[in-house]
């Protein structure tokens, strides 16, 4: 039997600007089990980031609020915790990483002595047991000559060896939970499947639980277990990901799969295109969000938000049309 380890429920983050409130993340839930990879996929702007910093608290504030929701971690409401509380869980329970490392690192302070920094603050390791602890570390995430390398400064390493140091920093305190926001972006292919394969090896050998945050749905078919895709703060569709590329069953998901390259494409076969710009989320429609770029939509889409319902075991969907037979569910 599968242990739940985390479990949000209607989420809603809201940033509250001059133009106006921008509606980031609109009621999104998911559950996350122990040692399970989960992949948040969606175009930029989507919400993916947003939702889970929401969850950690890191969302600027002002003008950022996490506005409602609950979010259960080992029996927990992350949402509800004092400053200090949840200050522990970050980096010690729950850890993230993120898209461009070089910005993540200090650029005056060595690696081994960024890395002992949480040692020494949530495990109570002295400066030579955090030192001893960043070599291992780096060794476990492949840092070649571990025991030089941890004098060394950021910009000493490729950017594929400074994401594996963010790795590293990540897993110093052993975690229950990995967020990894976009962390192969900013890569190239071959270092994007080293980092891929990296992750999925730690993942087997720690047990902890990944949330993989990208755009890129080639990556997810290498690395997740089940998909949640998000437009315009709310997730549209979830499924294990050999059924979501099996049988999408959302217009923006299919569109999604439609754009991406593939080998087994015939020579006069295109790609696809999602017409149309994402919505403003500071004026979102009161019907399905994304109503005006469906090439399925019904009278009622625009009407009516669809809720995110089964349409098959573990397969969820939030749309009023079986794309199948083009009729209203």
């Amino acid at each position: 039997m599968t242990e739940t380890l985390l479990e949000v429920r209607d989420l809603e983050t809201r940033f509250f600007t001059p133009d106006g409130v921008v509606k980031a993340v609109n009621g999104i839930s998911y559950t996350l089990n122990k040692g399970e990879i989960m992949a948040i996929v969606g175009e930029s702007g989507c919400g993916k980031s947003v939702g889970v910093m929401s969850l950690i608290r890191l969302i600027p504030e002002p003008p950022g609020k996490v506005t409602g929701g609950e979010a259960f971690f080992m029996g927990q409401d992350l949402l509800k915790m004092d400053k200090e509380s949840i200050r522990q869980v970050r980096g010690r329970e729950i850890a993230m990483i993120f898209q461009d490392p070089m910005t993540s690192l200090n650029p005056v302070l060595t690696i081994g002595h960024q890395i002992s920094e949480s040692l020494k603050a949530h495990m109570g390791l002295d400066k030579q047991e955090a030192r001893q602890r960043a070599i291992e570390l780096l060794e476990m995430v492949n840092i070649p000559e571990a025991g030089n390398r941890v004098d060394d400064y950021p910009h000493q390493f490729s950017g594929g060896m400074r994401q594996r140091v963010m790795i590293a920093m990540a897993l110093s305190c052993m975690p229950h939970i990995l967020i990894a926001d976009e962390p192969t972006t900013a890569l190239d292919v071959t270092i994007q499947a080293q980092i891929v394969k990296l992750v999925k090896r730690l993942r087997d050998e720690l047990g902890m639980a990944v949330i993989w945050i990208t755009h890129d749905l080639g990556v997810v078919a290498g690395i997740a277990e089940r998909v949640a895709v998000m437009y315009a703060g709310s997730i549209v569709e979830e499924a294990q990901v050999d059924d979501l590329y099996e049988r999408a069953a959302h217009p923006y998901t299919y569109g999604l799969l439609g754009s991406l390259p593939r080998l087994d494409l015939l020579r006069d076969e295109r790609l696809t295109s999602i017409d149309g710009m994402p919505p403003d989320l500071i004026a979102l429609p009161e019907g399905c969000p994304f109503a005006p770029r469906c090439s399925y939509a019904i009278d009622r889409c625009p009407r009516e938000k669809p809720p995110l319902l089964p349409v098959a075991p573990r397969h969820k969907v939030a749309c009023w049309v079986d794309l199948n037979t083009g009729r209203e569910r």
